[in-house]
């Protein structure tokens, strides 16, 4: 990607709970001339920012932060400011961002995709009312779908057999040396491709809740529930048993009520 001059400075920050992707975004925006001074990693630490500083121009906006939703941002903090999100969501909730007439990021993030958002905001920028987001209706068509189709049945190549595993049957979903599993009910594990990130958001958030960035869990799998260190919680499940699972503390919160 050439090099590209900057005609006009932009005040942009960066929102990203992945620090080394919320670099690599850095660099490519400094191709298009474009620096932001500013990243932030989670929903405490931006409404804390936005408390104490000018709102900026843009916002390249995760919506799943490590301590939640970056939607709470807005609950707290009226923000004026334009955004474009940054999102790992299926091709259903992104119909929410077209909707509302905003840009978005599919990651990983495409370097032309990136300067076709920017032309698109410099292209609006003296018009700036225009690109206010309603955040309350994206909330809604992301965390409750109408009609939304989960996943109900994964197929695991076995040799020259084909497996149909049904979502009741798997006790969670982890990630290992790269790679990603199911474990089932009958205490069987098997390689699935896609990360965590790629099937969290093609399971029923009813059954299956990310307790951490290693583990998914099915509600019915859970056989016990343990008060662990550092306000965390530490879970048993029915058959697996390889690994200590405990819910991250940032997570123990949105866990507790998800069970409820």
């Amino acid at each position: 990607m050439k090099q590209i001059k900057q005609f006009k400075k932009m005040n942009v920050i960066i929102i990203e709970d992945e620090k080394p992707a919320a670099r690599r975004l850095g660099r490519m925006l400094s191709v298009l001339g474009i620096e932001a001074q500013t990243m932030l990693h989670s929903v405490e630490e931006s409404i804390h920012w936005f408390q104490n500083n000018e709102h900026p121009d843009l916002i390249f906006l995760d919506i799943q932060l490590s301590d939640g939703l970056s939607f709470e941002i807005f609950e707290v903090i009226p923000v004026n400011s334009a955004i474009i999100f940054t999102t790992a969501y299926d091709e259903y909730a992104l119909k929410a961002f077209k909707l509302n007439s905003i840009d978005y990021l599919l990651k990983p993030i495409d370097e032309d995709e990136l300067k076709i958002a920017v032309d698109k905001f410099k292209a609006h920028q003296p018009q700036k009312t225009e690109l206010k987001v309603n955040i309350d209706d994206i909330r809604k068509l992301l965390i409750n779908p109408i009609d939304r189709k989960y996943k109900k049945r994964f197929t695991i190549k076995i040799g020259q057999h084909i497996k149909i595993i049904h979502v009741d049957e798997i006790e969670c979903f982890y990630s290992e040396n790269k790679a990603t599993y199911i474990h089932t009910t009958a205490k069987r594990s098997y390689l699935i491709d896609g990360a965590l990130e790629h099937w969290q958001e093609q399971l029923n958030p009813e059954q299956f809740f990310r307790v951490n960035r290693t583990f998914i869990v099915h509600l019915n799998a859970i056989k016990d529930i343990i008060a662990y260190s550092n306000s965390r919680l530490k879970l048993l499940l029915h058959s697996y048993n390889e690994t200590e699972i405990v819910v991250s503390r940032e997570r123990v919160k949105d866990f507790k009520h998800w069970i409820e």
